[in-house]
C-alpha cells in the first residue's frame, strides 16, 4: 500500500493523518484516502478535480509531474507527501 502523509500545517484546518491506501495512480490513492476524509477532498482538489494551486503533492521526494489529471504511477512502496504552500508577510 501506498503511504500518504500530509505537512502538519494542514492538521490546522482539518484531521489528515497519515494513511496507508490502495491505488496504481495520484488520483486512485488519493480517492481512497477522500472515502475516510471526505472534507479533505474540497481543500486538495478543485471543481475540476485538478490540484489547487496552493498545494503540491511529492512522490519519494519527487514533485508530481501531472497536476491536472493526477496519473502519475504509483508502486505499491511508494511514499506520497502532500504540502500546503505558505504564503504572506
Amino acid at each position: 500500500m501506498v503511504q500518504v502523509s500530509f505537512t502538519s500545517n494542514l492538521e490546522r484546518h482539518l484531521s489528515c493523518p497519515l494513511v496507508e491506501a490502495a491505488g496504481d495512480t495520484v488520483e486512485a490513492v488519493l480517492d481512497h484516502v477522500f472515502e475516510d476524509n471526505p472534507r479533505l477532498r474540497s481543500y486538495l482538489l478543485d471543481d475540476q478535480g485538478h490540484l489547487r494551486k496552493h498545494v503540491n503533492i511529492f512522490i519519494n521526494g519527487k514533485m508530481l509531474a501531472d497536476r491536472t489529471c493526477l496519473s502519475d504511477g504509483l508502486g505499491p512502496d511508494d511514499k506520497v507527501f502532500v504540502i500546503q504552500a505558505l504564503s504572506g508577510g
